[in-house]
Order: structure tokens, then sequence, then C-alpha cells
């Protein structure tokens, strides 16, 4: 402390621009040495001058603001180069400093940091959304470069947050959203719940500045009679430890109003409802004692069932660990209790960052840090392959975490997010594992892929080798992880489908013209790749495929026939196996099955969809006649296919199960039935069936039609 007062007195000026420096120099003296102060005043004299003559909206000194920030980051114990980091964040930006000067005054790990901080706010995009999530993104990189980084904006945020109110209305807002959306979530996904709490009540104060005030005025009246029953209750709870000799120090704690307010949006319930809940948080020494806590409270109030969760045996996925119980109060008040040792308290308060100082110490319990390093490394892999905004909703997932915890056969813990799959699971184990899973277990137990998980199930995945991920998959699966790996298996399988069929139909419309792919030969295909601005036969044969280059008209160009070449020109044929996948699909307005006269209409992006020749939709395509194919079907496919019939039936009891039956009995799958009008007599059906040609087909309409309760049977068709 004499020290910090040595320094201080030296600091030119001081008396006329404290501007806060005293308050930090004041904590880190506790827990820096006179090397490291020495170094911080030098930093605060540094960005002081640079930031000499600039002010904040409020008309305060703007070196007011990074000293905040800096000691936000102090009252954490962060280390002397992210508090010197701090200081200096924005005289890059907005002074005549470089990054030169920071690096030759204070090192090149402080030039790193604030640059990391500097480089959020720099881009120039084309669209809000855009920019959005792409800063998302870059603060996300920043993380894993250096989670420090991230530490500094989110006090650097917290301290703007405290200080909007000089902003415009508009502005306010705004940043409030943007501070509820994506700010502090990171400061809860990071476990600093002091940083958390604070930016979701100021988000919410300006965002929703009359809900906050209506809020806020309700909770003071209730204050009163509140704070009565919580110090009963706190010195009933203080004098149990006492009895049985446990050390322990008990804190009535008052819920904060962003938690409220959710709370009631979310539950739906009054605001009595809510208020009218009691929290406390109970520190003791070590894990035992948390447990005799545990029994103390439960022997004082009765615990309500299944409100009980044991969060030291399986901590949160940021590293927060405690005992949570929900107890009968007096008059059945719900009082929720908290039971921790005073390390995990330091760690639900500040995270990954109360454990920043200790980060050389091999023999510190650091696991917050490293939850926080596995999740960073995990988005590494993640923004490698996906887009900005796919980053942004894929990590939203993670960001609002309301986990459950399942078991590997070999008893190992996997946090998943809640409505979690077995898909999800197979994938959080390996992106191998998620891609050739074909079944799982619960509890030993077969059960469907999409089964949601619930917490404390044993979950086995079973994978044979060949098998491919689902494209249904995306349908119910929740994980980012799981989200990404299918998407880039398509990804990959249509890329190579589609030049596979890009290659067939050029090569079939070019023998239509007396040419071939042989034939146009490498000279004139290297010269007509160069004109199209493409790579490589890949990427042409890919864009054929997908329908963005018209077969014909490519076959023409490679061909060198001119627009008015008189030779006759027939549209390529294409033989369908059934098996194409993405690049070939079927339409949902008519359900075409072997069989049927069909044809292929191109589609920009889809591939080729194949149309019975009878389809209402096709008088919609008679205007590009140059996007249609001539399509015929293989022989002996062996795969099953959707179409749609229309039942009449008479309302008898039990017709419809009759007619399940009867097209069970066919060796058909009914895939849904939906009642498309009910009349006095009689009701319209329609079933979607599963079948493998117009011979099963008809097959499965005769015997249907044969039934006393069935009036008329019919296809459907657009």
């Amino acid at each position: 402390m004499d020290y910090a007062a040595t320094i201080l007195s030296k600091l030119p000026g001081l008396p006329k621009r404290d501007n806060g420096v005293r308050r930090l120099v004041d904590t880190l003296s506790s827990y820096l040495s006179d090397e490291q102060l020495k170094t911080i005043t030098a930093a605060y004299e540094f960005g002081a001058d640079a930031h000499e003559g600039q002010t904040r909206k409020t008309g305060k000194p703007y070196i007011t603001h990074p000293v905040a920030v800096a000691q936000e980051l102090a009252e954490m114990h962060l280390d002397a180069q992210a508090i010197t980091a701090a200081i200096l964040h924005d005289t890059v930006e907005d002074t005549e400093a470089s990054l030169e000067d920071i690096t030759e005054k204070f090192g090149s790990e402080v030039a790193l940091l604030v640059d990391g901080v500097s480089k959020l706010d720099q881009i120039q995009f084309r669209s809000r959304a855009e920019a959005q999530a792409e800063s998302f993104r870059k603060m996300m990189m920043a993380m894993i470069e250096d989670i420090r980084v991230i530490l500094v904006k989110l006090a650097d945020r917290l301290h703007n947050m405290q200080t909007l109110g000089a902003m415009p209305a508009v502005k306010k807002k705004r940043i409030a959203r943007e501070t509820l959306d994506i700010y502090a979530p990171i400061a809860n996904r990071l476990g600093i719940n002091r940083l958390k709490i604070q930016l979701e009540d100021l988000g919410f104060k300006h965002l929703y500045p009359f809900r906050y005030r209506v809020l806020e005025t309700a909770l003071k009246k209730s204050k009163g009679s509140q704070r009565q029953i919580v110090k009963k209750i706190s010195e009933e709870f203080s004098a149990a430890l006492t009895e049985e000799g446990l050390v322990g120090e008990v804190i009535g704690r008052e819920k904060h109003l962003y938690s409220i307010y959710r709370k009631m949006a979310e539950k739906k319930r009054l605001l009595s409802d809510v208020v009218d809940v009691y929290g406390f948080r109970i520190v003791v020494e070590d894990v035992n004692t948390c447990y005799q806590a545990l029994g103390l409270v439960h022997g004082l109030y009765k615990p309500m069932p299944g409100r009980f969760k044991d969060y030291i045996a399986i901590p949160r996925v940021n590293g927060y660990q405690s005992l949570h119980t929900t107890l009968f109060g007096p008059k059945g008040l719900p009082l929720e209790v908290q039971i921790r040792t005073r390390e995990m308290d330091r760690v639900a308060e500040s995270g990954v960052a109360s454990h920043w100082i200790y980060k050389a110490d091999e023999k510190s319990d650091a696991k917050p840090q490293r939850r926080a390093r596995d999740w960073l490394s995990k988005l590494d892999e993640l923004q490698q392959s996906v887009s900005s905004e796919e980053f942004l909703e894929s990590v939203k997932v993670d960001l609002f975490p309301d986990k459950i915890y399942v078991f590997t056969p070999k008893g190992d813990i996997m946090p998943l997010p809640k409505g979690a799959t077995t898909v999800d699971f197979a994938y959080a184990v390996h992106t191998d594992v998620g891609n050739r899973c074909i079944a799982a277990k619960i509890n030993r137990g077969l059960v469907p892929l999409r089964t949601q998980l619930q917490n404390s199930q044993t979950v086995e995945v079973i994978t044979t080798r060949g098998a491919k991920p689902n494209p249904n998959w995306l349908t119910f699966v929740r994980t980012a992880k799981a989200r990404t790996a299918i998407r880039q298996h398509m990804k990959n399988m249509r890329s190579s489908e589609s030049t596979d069929l890009g290659k067939r139909l050029l090569d079939r419309s070019l023998k239509d013209l007396g040419s071939s792919l042989r034939k146009v030969g490498k000279v004139r295909m290297a010269a007509a790749l160069e004109e199209l601005g493409l790579n490589n036969t890949a990427e042409l044969f890919e864009q054929v495929g997908l329908g963005e280059r018209l077969a014909p008209l490519t076959a023409r160009f490679l061909a060198e026939l001119g627009e008015d070449n008189d030779s006759d020109e027939t549209a390529a044929s294409l033989v369908i196996a059934g098996t194409e996948g993405m690049v070939v699909s079927y339409a949902k307005c008519c359900y075409p099955i072997p069989g049927d006269d069909v044809m292929g209409y191109l589609t920009s992006g889809r591939g080729v969809v194949i149309h019975r020749n009878q389809c209402g939709n096709l008088s919609n395509f008679r205007k590009q006649p140059e996007k249609w194919i001539s399509v015929s079907w293989e022989n002996d496919i062996e795969r099953e296919f959707t179409v749609a019939i229309q039942i009449d039936t008479r309302n008898k009891p039990g017709v419809l199960a009759e007619v399940a039956a009867t097209i069970g009995d066919c060796g058909s799958n009914i895939e849904q039935v939906e009642v498309l009008g009910r009349h006095e007599d009689c009701s319209m059906l329609s079933f979607t069936l599963l079948v493998k040609d117009r011979v099963h087909l008809a097959k499965i309409m005769r015997n249907v039609k044969k039934m006393k309760n069935v009036i008329r049977v019919s296809r459907e068709c657009a």
C-alpha cells in the first residue's frame, strides 16, 4: 500500500486528473508486484496524454473510460498485461498513438491484446446482418487467440452500458439488444457471473425502460418485508451451522431484475409469484462441509421434490460448481439455496478469469479455464467451414446453455444442450462416430436416432463402416458440431454427385450434336474453361449438374457451334437409377414413380427435378424449354418412392384402420395420413405411401378398391 501511495504521488498533475486511477492502483496493489504497478501507472500516463482534450458523451475526460475498464478487470484479479491493455485499448483507434509505440514501451504481448480489441470494430460490411455476424465471428476468433481480449471487451462493454444514458434513444436500443444477445451470454458461457448480471440488467434497462421502471418500483415496495424474512432465515441457517461446529457464511441474495423479467415472460407468471422466491448462498470451507450443510438445511425446512441439483459432482459446462436445492420456507414460501466452497464461489463470480493469474501454476485447479479452451478450440474448427451467419446461428446454441448431462458406456460425463438427440451425442464423441452412426441405445435399450436425451441416461452409439449422415438429421439435431458436420458432408456429397451428373448430361448433349467430351479434346476444353472463368473441368461439370449452366447450350459452346447453326438439337436424355441423391430429386407436386412417363426440369442450384408428364405444374415450365431434359427410368430400380393417393370412404367406425391394414398387407409403409374433408356420409382421406413402382401402386389401389366401405381410389397429382 505504501508503494502504491508513493507511485501515485509521483504521477504528474494527478490531483487534477485522478480519473479513478487511485482506486485502480489501490486494488492492483493487493495482488501485483511493485514493478508491475510501475508499468501500469506508466500506461495510465501514456493513455492520459494520448487522450488529452478528448471527452465522453457524458462530458467526463475520455481517460475515465479505459481506467474504469481496467478497474473491472482488476476486481477479477487479471494479470498486469491485461490491465495495461485495458488502459490502452482505445489509444490506437482514437489517438495518434501507434501499435509500434505500445510495443516499444509496453511489450509485444500488450500490443497484441490492444490490437485484438481494436480490430473487433474496424470492418465494413454490405449489410447489417452480415456486420453483426462477422463482428461476432471476429470476437470469437479473438477469444481463441487470447481469451483476455474478450475479457477486456466485456469490461469495455460494461462501462459503455453504465454510461449509455448519454446516447440517442435508437442507438441505446441497438447497443442494449446486442448486449443481451451476445455479450451477456458470452460472459455467462465463460462463467463470469458478476459481469453477466450487470450486463443483463443494464441491457434490460435500456431496451425496455418502462418495463424496467415498473419492476424496479414494485421490487422496492416489497423489499422492506423481504429484508426481514431474509434476515430471519439467514440467522436460522447461521445458528444451525454454528451448532454443528461448521464454519460458513450465509448470504441472503436478491434476484436481479432481468432474471425476474425473464422468468415472468417464459413461465407466464405474475410478478408476485416470482418476487416471493428468496435466495440464499452458503459458502463453506470444503466439499465435505457442502454436503453436511445440505443435510442441515433439509433438516430445517422440507425440500421440494425434484428441485435438487448437484453441480459439484457434475459441474456445468462453464466450470460452475454448487449444490442447488429449493425448500418450503415459512408459510410455504420457496427458498432457493446454493451451497459451495470459497473457491467455487470465486469461480462462480469470475469464471475463467478467476484462474488467470494462476495460469503458470500447474497445481491450480483450472477446470473453467480448460473448459473454455476446449469450447474455443471447437469454435475454431467450426468457423473454418461455415459462413458468418451460420457461425452466429450455431454458436448461439452454445451461448444459451440449458444443459443436460449424460454418460458414455464407460461412465464419462458428456454435457449437451437440452433437447439434444442421440445423433448430437454421437457427434460430441467424435465426428467420425456421428458420420457412421446407424442406431443408438439408451440405458441398453434400442431407440430411434431422433430420441431426445434426458439427464443421467447412459447412451451408446452403434456404427457401421460405410454408413453416411442422413440429411434429415438436420431437422432434429441441436448442437453446432452435429449441424456443421452433416452440412459439410452434404456439401461434399452434393459436389461429387453434381459433378458426375453434369459430366453425363454434357456428354449426352455433345453426342446429340455429333461430338463427345473425348472429341472436344484438351486444347478446346482448356480454352473454353479460360473463357468461362473456370479453373478445371470438375467446376464446369458441377455447374451443369446443378443446373447453373444448361447442358445443351454448354455443349454447343464446346463444339463451337453458333446460335444460328441448323443442326438438329435434341434435349440430352438421362437414364435415372433412382439413387442419384441430392442432385436428382422427385417433385412433391406429382410424386413420379418408376413406370410413369416423366420429364426432367433443370433448376439452378438444385440439379434435376423429375415430374410426371401429366403434372399440372408443367405449364409453368413451358416458357423455358431449354431447361427440359428427356429422362427415362432404369430397369429393376432397388429403392422405394413416395406417392400420394386419395381414398373416399363411407363414414363407418374403424374404416381408417381397415384401409391402413390393407395397404400394409400389400408391402407398403404409410408415411402420412390426412383427412381432406368429411361429409355426412363419406370422408376424403389422403395417404402418402412408399412404393417400388407403378405395378406395386396398382396392386395397392386394386386391393383397397375391393373393400366394402371404400367408394373411390385415385392417385393425386397437381
